[in-house]
């Protein structure tokens, strides 16, 4: 898997994207959604409920 760089994944945030954090795949091997708490709305809830 390729992975972002935190630049980019900061980008991201700041542009209001929806970006996923993985953990180690040593440990669980899972990832979560994360987005920028200004720019949630219900879109993002359902998606995140829907998705995650």
């Amino acid at each position: 898997m390729e992975l972002d760089k935190i630049e980019d994944a900061i980008e991201a945030i700041k542009n209001g994207e929806i970006i996923i954090v993985v953990d180690d795949e040593d440990r669980e091997n899972e990832g979560d959604f994360l987005i920028a708490a200004e720019k949630v709305n219900t879109q993002v809830i359902n998606f995140m409920a829907t998705y995650g």
